[in-house]
């Protein structure tokens, strides 16, 4: 399939860093570099633990920052504090705030086809 990337605009209490995702569509939550989260000043407000796709588990803080896609706008979502070895990833929590899916043929995002169901209700 090949590595998708899209540049994004991460954002927190008036200071911004651009940054560059690689789409994972087997992460869960979007990751940001140490040095992405340190500039901004995010701040953990938990921690979680990840596995990894060799089995291994690994503890990371979490946050919230507010995040822009060009073309798709703005959205808050929780974030991954990363450590030394962690790289900008933007996983499918993410992805789904948006309303996006990674389409792997074109190596691009596009817009899901959201689904809802309505109970209907007989007096």
């Amino acid at each position: 399939m090949g590595l998708v990337y899209v540049a994004g605009i991460v954002k927190h209490r008036g200071k911004e860093v651009r940054v560059n995702f690689l789409v994972d569509s087997g992460a869960t939550y979007t990751v940001l570099t140490e040095r992405v989260w340190r500039e901004l000043g995010l701040q953990p407000i938990g921690e979680m633990e990840f596995i990894l796709v060799d089995g291994t588990i690994i503890r990371r803080k979490i946050s919230e920052a507010l995040l822009e896609l060009p073309g798709y706008g703005e959205r808050h979502t929780p974030v991954v504090l990363g450590e030394s070895e962690d790289e900008n990833l933007l996983g499918m929590v993410t992805l789904e705030i948006f309303g996006l899916i990674l389409d792997p043929f074109k190596r691009e995002l596009r817009p899901i086809r959201a689904l809802m169901k309505r109970v209907h209700v007989t007096p």
